[in-house]
């Protein structure tokens, strides 16, 4: 190989790796904006995720009780279903017992005070269950009013009693209704107490 030629070898090789360099430029100049429009994706991509934990946490139901909220995250679709608890002290309904035969009314009312009906279903479970028992129901007022008023009065509310024994499936033929008006007063006081008292029906078997 004469020399002239091994020089021309070599600035042939130069040329060569000059090329080479110069296509690779331009090809990593095409590749640098898919490169630059990669990053923020990625960081979209980030976001994105915290979104939809952040929309995954708000659906998560809560459940009231009392004046707190406890999330009902990790339970079941039953738990779910959870209602509200009720913190409010509630009169606990009168009628455990059928030892209990007095029903009492509000001022100048016949209706039966809600707090008295449970009393009224057990007295009307045991007459159903036996045919054979009948019992009268005394109505009573206070003193307020005049006799005949306090006589109509006491009527009423023996009434509503038995009308709602028949409801419950109680044989008309078994109840019986009194009044006695003022004339028989439980308490003999002449005050808000006694005349609390004195409002009312009694079962007598």
């Amino acid at each position: 190989m004469s020399l002239s030629g091994g020089l021309w070898s070599v600035k042939g090789i130069v040329k060569v790796l000059f090329i080479m360099e110069k296509h690779m430029k331009y090809r990593f100049l095409r590749v640098l904006p898919v490169i630059l429009l990669s990053i923020p994706l990625c960081s979209c991509g980030t976001s994105f995720m915290k979104k939809d934990e952040q929309i995954k946490a708000a659906t998560v139901p809560s459940v009231v009780v009392g004046d707190s909220v406890a999330t009902t995250k990790g339970m079941g679709s039953r738990d779910y279903q959870a209602t509200a608890i009720n913190d409010t002290a509630r009169a606990s309904d009168v009628g455990s017992s059928l030892e209990e035969k007095i029903i009492y009314f509000d001022y100048d009312s016949s209706k039966i005070p809600e707090k008295f009906l449970n009393l009224v279903r057990l007295h009307a479970s045991n007459l159903v269950s036996d045919p054979g028992i009948s019992v009268t129901l005394e109505g009573h007022s206070d003193e307020r009013g005049s006799r005949e008023y306090n006589l109509a009065l006491g009527e009423r509310r023996a009434m509503s009693v038995r009308q709602q024994l028949v409801l419950l499936g109680v044989s008309a033929g078994q109840l019986t209704v009194v009044s006695y008006g003022e004339e028989r007063p439980a308490d003999d006081g002449h005050n808000d107490a006694a005349y609390g008292i004195n409002r009312r029906v009694e079962l007598r078997y």
